[in-house]
């Protein structure tokens, strides 16, 4: 009895060794190899541990027959724990940077700025509203400070200065903050408090020293490039029509959200996404001209595909604006319209940009900013119990947390408002220093790809003259 369990204990380290060698090729190419590692070290340890007291136990009673066996455990032990130790530092030294650093996956999947381009391009000024937010001034700071090491970018940092002083020394920001001040990359501009989230968009009219009205003047004066803002959307929508002006024949402005699509390196633009909730067949028009000059000159698109939202394909489908509007843009010349785009579509990749109103944009966009977490949820829930389970969910982790990122349109940082006479990004209420990185770089690209420019040769285009 004593053999035959000692058996099975043998039996069981084997098995356990030619897992590890299975796997070992998968630790090395997926995200969560190290932490992957380190549980399937528990693992070998208890089962391990479990041979080694049968062994020692058969050790007494069998004598030099036992001895063997046991040096033979222990090399199949040492074997173990080497495989385990080459996957664990295989994850630190090759993956580590990808797995703990979301921002360069970003970057390697769909990068908007080459290299070549931050190396070769002159740094940029950028007015960043540094009380809007959820959180600010904190995260929107550090966002800032990280950004600026990693574009050729400087930032205008509109906020109360006393606040943002006394809020980077409670967090260990100081040092870094007034190096960069002294460097010359980052300057503090004094506000007065910041449009809050419940307030209506109309008090930019009345409160001229709020943080996004002074952010705003720095574009209008020429003093800064582009603005970011994590604050009240209407807000700020308010305060670029009020201070820097719409773009001649352009009647509402829209706000441009990037959409996942299978392809991860090839987003989907879906505008408006909640500028404008009531509109007319003349906006969606403008939408997709707008659209396609962004897809154009920042997502390098040669000749985008256009697409309507909409119930059906067939172009009798559809309310009243989305019948009038499909029969403009089947006329525009200017544009590749490749018909309506139904709801399963948008996400397919068979369209670049995608128009709709403001209403059913917003819709779209909170739905998507869901899909992740619940994903996540129900595949958490899917996956097998027990110790085989949880050792196979350590390695999906970081694959499914990277799904979820995928989907969760927060992480791409922001939107930008397409239609007024400059460069604004929209941040997300709940922006933390990755979103704000991100919509910096957001910002910066569309400045280096000349955006505004030809925006400005649409007021060419007969359609927006008549």
């Amino acid at each position: 009895m004593e053999k035959d369990s000692l058996n099975k204990k043998s039996r069981a380290i084997r098995r356990l060794v030619i897992w590890y060698k299975r796997n070992s090729a998968v630790t090395s190419i997926v995200d969560t190899a190290a932490n992957s590692a380190v549980t399937a070290s528990n693992v070998a340890g208890n089962v391990v541990a479990g041979a080694g007291s049968v062994v020692n136990t058969a050790s007494n009673v069998a004598g030099n027959v036992a001895g063997n066996v046991v040096s033979s455990a222990e090399s199949v032990v040492n074997t173990a724990s080497s495989v385990v130790s080459s996957a664990s530092s295989i994850a630190r030294n090759t993956l580590q940077p990808l797995v703990f650093d979301p921002l360069k996956r970003l970057q390697n999947s769909d990068d908007l700025i080459s290299k070549e381009e931050v190396l070769n391009s002159e740094r940029i000024w950028i007015a960043v509203d540094g009380m809007g937010g959820d959180y600010a001034p904190v995260p929107i700071l550090e966002g800032c400070l990280d950004a600026i090491s990693r574009f050729p970018i400087n930032i205008k940092f509109v906020g109360k200065i006393e606040k943002v002083r006394y809020e980077a020394e409670k967090v260990g920001l100081i040092d870094l903050l007034e190096k960069e001040i002294d460097n010359n990359r980052l300057e503090l501009i004094d506000s007065g408090d910041p449009i809050g989230m419940n307030e209506e968009a109309t008090a930019v009219r009345k409160r001229k020293d709020a943080s996004i009205n002074v952010a705003m003047d720095l574009v209008k004066t020429n003093k800064a490039k582009a603005v970011y803002s994590a604050g009240n959307s209407g807000a700020l929508m308010a305060s670029a029509i009020f201070r820097i002006g719409r773009l001649k024949g352009i009647e509402r402005p829209a706000i441009g959200a990037l959409f996942p699509t299978r392809d991860q390196t090839r987003p989907v633009l879906v505008l408006d996404v909640g500028a404008n909730t009531d509109c007319k067949p003349s906006y969606l028009h403008q939408f997709a001209l707008l659209g396609d000059v962004y897809a154009k000159d920042v997502l390098q698109i040669e000749k985008p595909r256009i697409g309507l939202l909409n119930i059906g394909e067939e172009e009798c489908k559809g309310n009243d604006l989305s019948i009038k509007t499909f029969e403009l843009l089947s006329n525009e010349k200017n544009l590749d319209f490749g018909g309506n785009c139904e709801g399963r579509d948008v996400l397919s990749g068979d369209f670049d940009v995608v128009v709709c109103d403001g209403f059913t944009g917003n819709i779209l966009l909170k739905f998507l900013e869901s899909v992740g977490g619940v994903l996540l949820d129900i595949l958490r829930s899917e996956l097998p119990r027990g110790r085989r389970g949880k050792v196979g969910s350590a390695f999906l982790k970081s694959n499914l947390l990277r799904i979820k990122k995928r989907l969760d349109h927060a992480e791409h940082g922001g939107a930008l408002l397409l239609g007024v006479n400059g460069i604004c990004v929209i941040g997300h209420g709940s922006s933390k220093s990755l979103s704000v990185v991100s919509a910096l770089r957001l910002a910066h690209s569309a400045v280096n790809h000349n955006v505004m420019e030809n925006l400005n040769q649409l007021q060419k285009l007969q359609v927006l003259n008549s």
